[in-house]
């Protein structure tokens, strides 16, 4: 059994790597071309291009890991099939079941890459290309027109409702364009603060350069004067700590499943709508269990009979049960949103969609062929 362990490892992991290389090459190639199309100009070199394109290059192996996986194993028995290799191993023992148990193992494996590969080199690469992308422009990047929401119990005031809009982050956590609004429990503006940048440190108190704070006076004031001062710069503490804002403004392609956690515990805790991150939340968390549902879905494809061209013939249906896979992912989740579904139901549906075909093509053909 080790000894077909090893073959159909060595096998499989090698088309595995060689379908992921190829996928690779191509992206690196469309968004070094795009890169320079975008930002071709004096002082602007191949070199800066060719590193903002390997930086994007961890999303898109995160992201095409369960269709390498298909078409890699896919390839890798229908060559031994073609060859009667596979046959050869039915003849020895290799039953049905012990070839899922093996390709189970294999797929589990893969997924563990998958989830070190989403959930650490990815978010780390696109922070970086974040970065280089904000120093390149000479301006920050990322989701404009962010919304936060924070709580706070004043012993005069009682409830405090504070809303925080950040314009724009760039590299190292530097904010852009904020905006705080304190608001009493009626509803009153109590409090207006305008800030050119910013960023939070580690005790979570925001440090605001180039400030404007206009304050209204509290009902019941002897003063009913409204005062504007102009700072150049204000500690304001906060609840919400460089992960949640991050976590607001930057792509969600550098977030982790931590991070997106986090994201929605406060949004729930805020009282604001989850289901949107939640389903970001779920989808990472089950993706990297695509690769099982993909070996799984490629096994029946050992067991269909072998005959001229039918090699190049089972890939092409590898490629296309792949992206019908992608399309029935990315379709689940925008349905998931539309629909209200349940955040774990439409991150969960496309895999469990495929896993039962596969199950069922396998018994199958197992029965019949």
């Amino acid at each position: 059994m080790k000894t077909i362990r090893r073959l159909l490892y060595r096998e499989i992991v090698g088309s595995v790597a060689f379908v992921s290389v190829a996928f690779l090459a191509l992206f690196f190639f469309i968004d070094f071309v795009e890169e320079l199309n975008a930002r071709g100009r004096p002082g602007f070199s191949a070199w800066q291009g060719a590193r903002l394109a390997l930086l994007e290059a961890p999303s898109h192996l995160y992201e095409l890991m369960p269709i390498t996986v298909l078409i890699g194993t896919i390839y890798a028995l229908s060559r031994m099939a073609q060859s009667s290799e596979f046959t050869i191993l039915r003849t020895g023992g290799l039953g049905p079941g012990r070839a899922l148990g093996l390709l189970a193992a294999l797929g589990a494996a893969f997924a563990v890459v998958t989830f070190v590969v989403g959930d650490y080199v990815t978010p780390a690469a696109e922070r970086q290309f974040v970065q280089l992308q904000a120093r390149d422009k000479g301006f920050s990047v990322g989701r404009a027109g962010a919304w936060l929401k924070e709580r706070r119990i004043d012993p005069v005031l009682g409830e405090i409702s504070i809303a925080i809009n950040i314009g724009a982050a760039g590299g190292a956590g530097a904010l852009q364009g904020i905006r705080i609004f304190e608001h009493d429990a009626r509803g009153r503006l109590l409090k207006q603060i305008e800030a050119d940048s910013g960023h939070v440190d580690s005790h979570e108190v925001w440090q605001l350069q180039g400030v404007t704070r206009t304050i209204w006076p509290i009902e019941g004031s002897p003063t009913a004067q409204v005062r504007e001062e102009h700072l150049p710069s204000l500690a304001w503490p906060s609840s919400l700590s460089a992960e949640v804002v991050g976590s607001a403004v930057l792509p969600l392609k550098t977030m982790t499943t931590i991070d997106l956690w986090r994201y929605v515990s406060h949004l729930s805790a805020q009282a604001q709508d989850t289901q949107r991150h939640a389903i970001q939340f779920w989808k990472k968390a089950l993706y990297p269990l695509a690769c099982l549902v993909m070996v799984a879905l490629a096994l029946p494809f050992a067991y269909l009979q072998s005959r001229a061209g039918g090699t190049s013939l089972k890939v092409f249906g590898g490629i296309m049960l792949g992206i019908s896979f992608v399309l029935l992912n990315n379709v689940a989740s925008h349905l998931g949103v539309l629909r209200d579904w349940t955040p774990w139901v439409a991150a969960s549906m496309p895999s469990l969609t495929y896993l039962g075909l596969s199950l069922v093509a396998f018994a199958w053909l197992v029965r019949y062929r």
